[in-house]
């Protein structure tokens, strides 16, 4: 398998794509991190800041106004953990701990972009919007088709200035225009939305340095989210009824985005609810009916297996 994938339910996308085995394609943070010393900066989410003029500084330098938002200088797990909104100075210094951080309260449309970068130079962009919900969950996201040539044109120019050397995949999320963190890997929730052969072009990406990718196919999918409460491990559902699910020919893939075996508290989850499945779809009503259709495997499971935390946010 050409890309090194930690979560199982995402291998489907990769097992079958040919690769040299001396190739290594990261998707998550910690290996992207350790294969890349020179740019492992992007990590630091003060130095991402920094990197913009922004008013920043690490916890134990006191804002001068307010709201801030506060967050780890680096997380590695994601999920938005230890995130939160300040208000005041007196709860700025109520909360305020080591290897945090705070920044401005940024307003506008918040994208996640993943991009194809040689030696800093962007050559492939695709961007996606979520649908937010509250506690960092979201209901779905939206992978656009559509280019955004402003917000594309700020981030070639931030790349080019601080990414000269790097090759590879890229992902970053901004507010209104502004990066408030960077990877050293794509998004891999939905590659399979991105079209035929991107995959195997992202192999040559990593293998020769070069792009070649027609994109000629290029059209909006949608990323649909399955949460539940926390609080409690959730039984195994019928797998032979989930891989039915993506015989319906508007579905792409469905991920059970969980370990069955490992105890719920040790996922980095955020605080809004536990990540149950996602349905990726080329259309939005059919990817809400699959997920209503997963969310009622999951009550059929649980129907055998208590005490069970509640099945929420649904559609």
């Amino acid at each position: 398998m050409p890309i090194v994938e930690k979560d199982p339910w995402r291998q489907q996308y990769f097992e079958h794509v040919a690769c040299p085995d001396d190739v290594v394609i990261p998707t998550d943070d910690e290996l992207a991190y350790r294969r890349y010393p020179q740019h492992r900066w992007i990590y630091s989410k003060l130095q991402v800041a920094e990197s913009q003029d922004l008013d920043c500084a690490p916890h134990g330098i006191v804002p001068d106004t307010y709201p801030v938002f506060s967050k780890p200088i680096m997380n590695l797990r994601g999920m938005g953990t230890g995130g939160q909104v300040v208000t005041s100075k007196e709860e700025f210094e109520r909360i305020q701990q080591p290897g945090y951080m705070w920044m401005p309260m940024m307003t506008g449309e918040h994208v996640s972009t993943d991009g194809v970068l040689v030696d800093g130079v962007p050559k492939w962009w695709r961007h996606t919007v979520g649908l937010e919900m509250g506690g960092g969950t979201f209901n779905y996201w939206t992978i656009e088709a559509e280019s955004r040539p402003s917000l594309e044109q700020t981030l070639g120019n931030w790349t080019r200035k601080h990414l000269s050397g790097y090759t590879g995949a890229f992902n970053v999320e901004t507010i209104g225009g502004t990066i408030i963190e960077a990877h050293l890997r794509f998004a891999d929730q939905w590659p399979d939305l991105y079209g035929d052969g991107w995959l195997e072009a992202l192999v040559q990406l990593y293998a020769d340095g070069t792009w070649e990718y027609a994109d000629a196919d290029r059209r909006t999918g949608y990323s649909v989210v399955l949460f539940g409460g926390h609080g409690m491990r959730y039984a195994p559902v019928d797998r032979a009824k989930v891989r039915a699910l993506t015989e319906r020919p508007e579905i792409s893939s469905v991920q059970i985005t969980f370990h069955e075996d490992r105890d719920a508290g040790l996922h980095a989850m955020p605080p809004g609810g536990f990540r149950l499945g996602i349905v990726n779809c080329w259309d939005l009503d059919a990817g809400l009916h699959a997920r209503q259709n997963l969310a009622d495997l999951f009550v059929a499971a649980r129907e055998g297996h208590t005490p069970q935390a509640p099945i929420s946010h649904l559609s």
